[in-house]
């Protein structure tokens, strides 16, 4: 999706308000750059005077204490440099801490729709890179831009305090650098963008296929997936050249506008010395507060790069930032409220956008405890209707009861913790077992959690490997098999015992008779739940209170299962349809599911 552009002024102000938990940091780092800056300013001055004073007039007394004074100004320089570095990097980590916890934080805040419409790879550049990025613009930005601008102020005054007409000369390149900035700030934004844009889909191409590996050795597509690296790596390397060809140019030509105000004030003040009217300690100091004034100028032209880059990375953060995040707030319930699982659709339709309806006018009751099938072809909208229960999804019209309470007006954390998912794809982190289970309920005691582990049938597995509980299961859980994995899921619902359990294709990833031990521990994690249960083997939802036979968004079906067998309607036909894959399954022709819709 499109990135909202923004100003350079407009990036700067709005990190700024990152700054203001630290003031004391922020001004002690500008005040040792101040202090460090204020010390150079002693070496040119006591150079004119060695020349004029002490050299010229033969004065081998003074010399000591000169030289001494010198060497006390690059210590005292140096010394607050050291000191600024130091504060510098506490303050910028501190920065970057606060900057990448919130935008983090908002993340896990954004409704699931928003994730689906952007690459993983992608978010992880914004929040690693771009994050740098900005912080660069707000510490080592400000810090410099301050200094730099001092610099040029203190050195303005000893200039023309030294020679009026050769601050005037110096003064010469100063339209072209400027013209020169607002060259570069005009065109350097969609530069820094496109290599925006190429680094983040390298980066979603790299994550993609790291989670692919198996397919990707399974087909082997290895030299495809070269291919494919090549060309984003490529592009990302196009969009730094095209930034490096741009400061190559700009860069080198603003220093040598710069030393053509040196070379000016070189002619003019050597046309002063031969004819008396300046020293030649005057010059050579003026010529050294001349160079301090070209570096602060210099320096803003690299913070100019520095503030683009910004500018790029800004965007891309602030389009986290300004995503407008789910609608937590609601009525909160009582401390230790538990529903008592009565779930209502009153004519709710939902979709993804105006251009993709997906579910129409769905109407049904599901009564505490009792068990609701959904069946039909894939893209019917069984995953997406159950999602709206937890408002993973919102409803675009009619609405959805809780024990009777519309649940766009609870409280989010309270409706979630009345419902519990065990998906097709059971995810488990890249952990221990136990920080996976214990995800159902952090505060379970080791009794529950051995009690759940039993009920789910996880207990046997779990014993047979070498560190139990404490085993480190891998990413998204690969090193355990998916029986293994779907089990563990069901122990962590367990253990987070909510009135409402869905069940989205629970075991349409295993074997028939991996899918029986699952079936006896889904049986226990059912009991006296109010239970949406999607599958796409019908044996297992025959007992059903309700099965609801979906067809394009609507349910063009409902009923026991008795009941719809006799209707012979599409819930007969899928019936006779599974039936004969069984049939071809025994003869050893594998079957295919019904998908999830």
């Amino acid at each position: 999706m499109p990135v909202a552009r923004q100003t350079t002024w407009q990036v700067t102000t709005r990190v700024a308000r990152f700054l203001r938990p630290y003031p004391g940091m922020a001004s002690a780092t500008v005040l040792c750059a101040v202090l460090g800056q204020a010390s150079a300013f002693v070496y040119p001055k006591l150079t004119q005077y060695l020349l004029d004073d002490v050299l010229a007039q033969r004065r081998p007394d003074r010399l000591g204490w000169t030289i001494g004074g010198m060497l006390a100004a690059y210590v005292l320089r140096d010394g607050f440099n050291s000191l600024r570095i130091r504060l510098n990097n506490a303050f910028e980590q501190a920065v970057i801490l606060d900057l990448r916890k919130q935008v983090y934080g908002r993340l896990q805040r954004l409704p699931v729709g928003w994730f689906d419409r952007r690459a993983s790879g992608d978010l992880m550049t914004r929040v690693i890179e771009d994050v740098n990025a900005v912080e660069r613009l707000l510490i080592d930005g400000t810090e410099q831009g301050v200094v730099a601008v001092l610099g040029i102020v203190g050195v303005l005054y000893f200039l023309f305090a030294t020679n009026v007409t050769l601050a005037w000369m110096a003064m010469a390149p100063l339209p072209f650098l400027v013209g020169g900035a607002i060259w570069y700030t005009a065109t350097a934004g969609n530069r820094y963008r496109e290599r925006s844009r190429a680094s983040s889909a390298l980066n979603a191409l790299l994550m993609d296929n790291l989670q692919g590996i198996r397919q990707v050795k399974a087909f082997g597509r290895e030299s495809h997936e070269d291919d494919r690296f090549h060309q984003r790596a490529d592009a990302l390397r196009q969009g730094s050249l095209r930034v490096m060809r741009a400061w190559a140019w700009y860069s080198p030509a603003m220093s040598l506008v710069a030393a053509g105000g040196t070379v000016l004030v070189l002619w003019v003040g050597g046309r002063h010395v031969l004819a008396g009217t300046m020293t030649a300690g005057e010059l050579v100091g003026f010529l050294l507060f001349l160079g301090m004034f070209y570096q602060p100028v210099s320096q803003l032209h690299g913070l100019n790069q520095m503030a683009q880059s910004a500018r790029a990375a800004g965007e891309r953060v602030f389009d986290i930032l300004d995503a407008d995040p789910e609608p937590v707030e609601g009525v909160r319930a009582d401390p230790g409220w538990r529903a008592r699982g009565e779930v209502t659709f009153e004519g709710v339709s939902a979709g993804y956008g105006l251009e993709r309806p997906v579910l129409s006018d769905i109407t049904l009751e599901a009564r505490s405890g009792q068990v609701i099938a959904l069946v039909g072809p894939t893209g019917a909208g069984k995953t997406t209707l159950v999602s709206l229960i937890p408002r993973f999804h919102e409803v675009t019209a009619g609405r959805i009861l809780l024990d009777g309470r519309d649940v766009r007006s609870m409280d989010l954390a309270d409706l979630r913790r009345q419902v519990a998912v065990v998906s097709q794809e059971p995810f488990l982190f890249n952990g221990t077992l136990r920080e996976n289970l214990l995800y159902g309920r952090l505060e379970a005691t080791p009794g529950e959690l051995q009690a759940a582990l039993e009920a789910a049938e996880c207990d046997g597995f779990i014993q047979r490997l070498p560190e139990g509980l404490d085993t480190q299961v891998g990413e998204r859980g690969v090193r355990l098999s998916v029986g293994e994995k779907q089990r563990v899921s069901i122990a962590r619902a367990l253990l987070k015992d909510a009135p409402v359990l869905i069940l989205d294709e629970a075991t349409a990833s295993v074997d028939t008779a991996t899918e029986r031990a699952i079936q006896s521990a889904l049986d226990r994690l059912m009991a006296h739940r109010t239970s949406f249960v999607i599958a796409h083997r019908l044996s297992t939802v025959q007992a059903a209170d309700q099965i609801l036979v979906l067809a394009a968004g609507k349910i063009e079906e409902r009923g026991c299962h008795r009941e719809l067998i006799g209707q012979d309607g599409r819930y007969s036909r899928l019936i006779r349809a599974q039936r004969a894959a069984e049939a071809l399954e025994v003869a050893g022709v594998p079957r295919r599911g019904m998908g999830s819709g």
